[in-house]
């Protein structure tokens, strides 16, 4: 059934918590898992590129940083049950969409991830990254809250 399990994180305690559902399921289904982070790239404005430069090195070192140590959470967590834990994370200013495609990359059968609970104006303004990996996506996504 559900053999390689895509567990999206933000390092939020909602989305460790639909990373422990994933790998309890995983445990349940002897699968595996990959840990995937989207780390979001350094807003740029052309005018201040000398400037920018240099901060947009620091940031992507910071962003990475805290990528891995996201990552090394689920890894720790997914050892702890037993599971095989993969694990990546790719800059991309589409979290959805880098989610989409790390699912059909890494040949995954489902997808676990949070939903953040945003309600009425921040919903509408803001969206849902996981209301648009269902959309755009054709793996299933288990949403957990």
């Amino acid at each position: 059934m559900f053999k390689r399990i895509l567990l999206p994180t933000d390092g939020s305690e909602l989305s460790l918590r639909a990373v422990d559902t994933g790998i309890a399921l995983a445990a349940r289904l002897g699968g595996a898992v990959h840990a995937f982070h989207v780390v979001p790239p350094f807003p740029s404005l052309s005018y201040l590129v000398d400037i920018i430069q240099a901060n947009q090195e620091f940031y992507l070192a910071e962003a990475v940083g805290r990528a891995e140590g996201y990552l090394n959470e689920v890894k720790q967590r997914a050892a702890k049950a037993g599971v095989p834990c993969e694990s990546s994370h790719k800059i991309n200013e589409q979290p959805y969409a880098a989610i989409v495609e790390a699912a059909v990359a890494r040949e995954c059968d489902l997808i676990v991830m949070a939903s953040h609970g945003w309600r009425g104006l921040n919903r509408l303004l803001l969206g849902s990254e996981t209301h648009k990996v269902i959309l755009h996506g054709d793996v299933p996504v288990l949403v957990c809250h």
